[in-house]
């Protein structure tokens, strides 16, 4: 116990009996129970963190064996979400969706059936494709009956339907279209020599598929019907030479 003097604070006499208070030790067990108190809690929110990241472990393993458990989808309904994608982009030949399903790793049996089913009902239907690919692309791009044909057995149409689809292009409709195509091509090679417009012209036809004499005519006809000196190179150029004219692929013309 303490007692205010003159001097500061003294310790009070003791009284009969009563031993004298000890704070020796005070302090240091003061430190050592917030120390204890510290760890205690640092053990503590190490175990909650433990916890929780079990917790957080186990709900993905629960997730997991729920996608693990779903059951497998059916081919048949895997192969027509397929075509109608296919479809939704342009219309598409039968070999063509058979290829796709095929890369997608569709069994053939399944994907069979699933294309027999779309040929019954009208979503795939080859003959209808080759006739809108001929009109398309003969008006389109000025391609030419060996072209279309060339582009249509590419994409797996039968040879009779390509036949029957090449019939809406007559000998007249296809000379017709090569002068067009060369009249056109004219009007921008006004600058170039009269030698280098035949050849580039008839190149341009031959790469359309037109037959080395119907471009050859078509052209002479086009350049006839100028009154300059590129018209008159018609007169002088040897049609032996249309092998020669046609494969020149350096030309940087198109």
């Amino acid at each position: 116990m303490w007692t205010p003097d003159e001097d500061g604070y003294t310790t009070a006499p003791e009284k009969d009996g009563e031993p004298a208070a000890d704070d020796s030790g005070a302090p240091e067990r003061s430190r050592r129970a917030r120390y204890g108190r510290d760890r205690s809690g640092a053990r503590g929110d190490r175990s909650e963190t433990q916890s929780d990241r079990s917790e957080t472990q186990s709900d993905r393993s629960g997730r997991d064996g729920e996608r693990k458990s779903e059951p497998a989808r059916d081919p048949g309904q895997v192969a027509r979400d397929i075509c109608l994608q296919q479809l939704a982009v342009r219309p598409r030949t039968r070999a063509e969706l058979a290829a796709v399903l095929r890369k997608r790793g569709v069994a053939d049996q399944v994907a069979a059936e699933v294309l027999d089913r779309y040929d019954e009902v009208g979503l795939i239907d080859d003959a209808a494709f080759a006739k809108a690919w001929v009109a398309s692309r003969h008006h389109g791009k000025g391609l030419a009956r060996r072209a279309l044909a060339n582009e249509l057995n590419k994409r797996g149409v039968d040879s009779e339907l390509v036949g029957a689809a090449l019939e809406e292009i007559d000998q007249d409709t296809e000379a017709a279209t090569a002068r067009a195509l060369v009249d056109r091509k004219l009007r921008t090679m006004s600058t170039a020599p009269p030698e280098a417009v035949f050849r580039r012209l008839v190149g341009m036809l031959a790469r359309k598929g037109y037959p080395p004499g119907l471009a050859i005519t078509a052209v002479k006809e086009a350049l006839a019907a100028r009154e300059d000196e590129v018209g008159a190179v018609s007169d002088v150029v040897d049609p032996d030479d249309l092998p020669d004219l046609i494969g020149d692929s350096d030309d940087p013309i198109r």
